[in-house]
């Protein structure tokens, strides 16, 4: 496997997103264990950098995971007081514009999850369009007890609207097996199976042309790019995030 590149997404970082390509598969790998590989700012944009690079360099398959205990805790809230509303408001539409990015590659993508996750990291598994977590996986969307408007269409398309309304209004943790029964999750799988699953969905990826497989992902997901973006940015710019994400912490 070739490194293409190994990001570092704080001064003096050791890499915090891992990117390596062999063949036609470019696996990427969040690595801020530290912090539970939260996306940051820095963060954020070194993956949307990564899948839209994806889309010009002949991916036939995007891998994402997460190093250490998780897959991803969502967005960083570590820096929140030292930052603007202005600034966490377009945060969020950047978080946003991953995750679109994700959803409407034109490549097949992947999600391999782990360990506790939580908010946008959980949207960021929703995004792809293969879904595995290992056994003990647990997953949580918080975001509307801070009043936030994130990803909600993409769940609806994974798992339906009445579930989806549930998950979100009650915001509790679901399992592993319970996200394969409700549709989120595709295969729960042990990490040692891991490498022969993402070569059988690279196999996949490539039986059509790309041209042939960018078209089926285009038709069979739904563009609501506009609408969730709007929803996103009108939820986040209401006066008190700050406040919101305050009262929100405090009861975590």
């Amino acid at each position: 496997m070739n490194a293409l590149a190994a990001v570092d997404t704080q001064p003096g970082g050791a890499g915090a997103l891992l990117v390596c390509r062999e063949d036609a598969v470019t696996r990427v790998t969040l690595n801020r264990p530290g912090k539970l590989n939260a996306l940051n700012v820095e963060l954020v944009e070194a993956l949307l950098a990564v899948v839209q690079e994806s889309c010009r360099d002949g991916t036939r398959l995007l891998v994402l995971q997460g190093a250490g205990r998780n897959f991803s805790a969502g967005f960083d809230l570590g820096d929140v007081e030292a930052q603007s509303e202005g600034d966490l408001v377009l945060r969020f539409i950047r978080v946003e514009q991953l995750l679109q990015a994700v959803y409407h590659a034109p490549y097949q993508t992947m999600a391999l999850a782990h360990g506790k996750n939580f908010g946008a990291g959980v949207d960021l598994v929703c995004a792809c369009n293969q879904r595995i977590a290992a056994a003990g996986s647990t997953f949580r969307m918080p975001g509307l007890r801070f009043g936030l408007v994130l990803g909600t269409r993409r769940l609806v398309q994974r798992i339906g609207t009445d579930r989806a309304r549930e998950v979100l209004a009650r915001s509790s943790n679901f399992t592993a097996d319970e996200a394969v029964t409700m549709g989120f999750i595709r295969q729960v799988s042990g990490q040692e199976a891991w490498p022969a699953l993402v070569q059988a969905a690279a196999d996949e990826a490539s039986s059509l042309s790309l041209e042939a497989m960018a078209a089926l992902l285009r038709v069979t997901a739904p563009d609501s790019r506009e609408a969730d973006l709007a929803e996103l940015a009108g939820s986040a710019s209401l006066p008190g995030l700050k406040e919101r994400l305050r009262r929100y912490r405090a009861q975590t």
